[in-house]
């Protein structure tokens, strides 16, 4: 069995991990040193590589156990621990070249340092990816396991059971409910007695875990609930009666020295985030605009000459903090008569669109200008895509939690858009897609948006 057994594992995993250091001191010193990929003339013995290998394996294992790299990670999806991992040996490796310094260790190869830090993290990722993997196959088959005991058989309680039942590979047994207003089986397991008989039911059945899911009326008797968990040992968790009101992953937080609980968490609400994405978005679209100059020059021409009026057509939408701005594009519509007020949708075969303008929408040509508007910093290049104030006001009443997408700048594409979700498609799927980027937002992210973008390209057919 291996239940019961954390604390082995993780020592266990302290010292592969560094095996798997040294073993990659060797293969990084052959990859510079002896094979023919890189060539470089030896200025330190292989045995003073070695000895800061040894060095870097401790820091790494001491940064990873106070990291809780080595703790158990069952209801963990794979990308945690990879990212905790990637952590681990960056911090380990700034710590090694701190120390470097302040030993005049200069010979030291940079090329090898770069080779054993991405040796290190693809080694050690793969051998704990494998682990799982066995570990979610050897659970399914029944091994394993960890006994839950859920304290609420109401519908809080149910859905508990149903969605861990949806998930073998967890290696989670619901042995059964306590419940003051049930006794008879709910989901085929039965109700093990009262919270009054809690403290009898958990020195007769063997429980890993206590899962609290009453409402909120009964929140009077989570003390006493636990309390006798604490007294006997068993592990607690808590799914609050509001969870449906909470993002995907909660954040708590601290204030007046209260713990608290961030209904709407926002990685970009950290400075930090906000300085990166927007210097990025600074560099992006200069080089967007530098790229793309003789295409829209051309534009520029070919709007002037198929019909009257200004090139760039201004249109008033609502960006960060509800605020309004003025998007730029190409005109690609007939210029309306003065005091025209446009709270239409664009048709399929819209008389206001010009055949140049038509070909522009169609190919989203007409949005180039927006790099200006990244530029001015009304907008992102990723973000979700902003709408005019007469929808905004529609949207609000008619589709639950519209107005969240204006916590953040909106953008030129967004993780909606590059799914496909553009011109007449669900605007209750889009807000979906907006809340899911604003709520898990990272650099990564808005590479990968920017790449999705690109690879399905730019011509949309339910752009009219």
């Amino acid at each position: 069995m291996i239940r019961g057994k954390e604390r082995f594992f993780s020592q266990a995993y302290i010292l592969i991990d560094f095996f798997i250091i040294q073993i990659m001191a060797l293969f990084s010193w052959w990859i510079k040193f002896e094979s023919e990929l890189v060539s470089y003339e030896l200025n330190l013995p292989l045995e003073r590589y070695y000895l800061w290998s040894i060095i870097y394996g401790a820091i790494a294992a001491f940064i990873g156990y106070t990291g809780s790299l080595y703790s158990s990670k069952r209801n963990k999806s794979f990308s945690y621990e990879l990212i905790r991992i990637i952590q681990v040996h960056f911090i380990s490796l700034l710590l090694l070249l701190s120390l470097l310094f302040i030993f005049r260790e200069v010979n030291l190869s940079r090329t090898y340092l770069i080779f054993y830090l991405i040796n290190n993290i693809m080694f050690i990722g793969l051998y704990r990816y494998c682990i799982k993997v066995v570990l979610r196959i050897f659970r399914e088959k029944g091994y394993n396991k960890k006994f839950i005991l859920i304290i609420g058989a109401g519908k809080l309680g149910q859905k508990f059971h149903d969605n861990i039942t949806l998930h073998p590979e967890l290696g989670y047994e619901v042995v059964g409910y306590i419940d003051d207003f049930h006794s008879t089986p709910i989901n085929n397991k039965l109700i093990l007695g009262t919270t009054n008989s809690l403290e009898e039911v958990l020195n007769k059945v063997f429980i890993d875990e206590v899962i609290i899911a009453l409402p909120l009326t009964a929140h009077e008797k989570y003390l006493s609930i636990i309390n006798i968990c604490e007294k006997v040992g068993v592990k607690t968790l808590i799914i609050p009666d509001f969870f449906n009101l909470l993002p995907a992953k909660p954040y708590f937080d601290n204030f007046a020295g209260i713990p608290i609980i961030n209904v709407r968490d926002i990685p970009l609400d950290e400075l930090s985030n906000r300085l990166f994405k927007r210097m990025f978005d600074i560099v992006f679209s200069l080089c967007a605009i530098f790229l793309v100059l003789p295409l829209m020059i051309a534009i520029a021409v070919g709007v002037k000459l198929t019909s009257p009026g200004p090139i760039i057509f201004k249109q008033e939408r609502v960006g960060l903090n509800r605020r309004n701005f003025y998007m730029y594009k190409f005109r690609s519509m007939r210029v309306m008569p003065p005091g025209f007020i446009d709270t239409g949708w664009t048709t399929l075969n819209d008389p206001r669109k010009t055949r140049f303008g038509a070909f522009l929408r169609k190919t989203s040509l007409d949005e180039l200008p927006q790099f200006f508007n990244v530029l001015f910093g009304h907008m992102s290049v990723v973000g979700p895509r902003p709408e005019r104030p007469y929808f905004v006001e529609q949207f609000k009443e008619e589709i639950p939690k519209y107005m969240i997408k204006h916590h953040i700048r909106p953008g030129i594409t967004g993780w909606a858009q590059s799914n496909g979700l553009r011109g007449d498609t669900s605007i209750e799927d889009r807000i979906k897609h907006d809340i899911f980027y604003i709520e898990n937002w990272s650099f990564l992210f808005d590479i990968k948006i920017i790449f999705k973008t690109i690879v399905n390209g730019f011509i949309n057919k339910n752009a009219y």
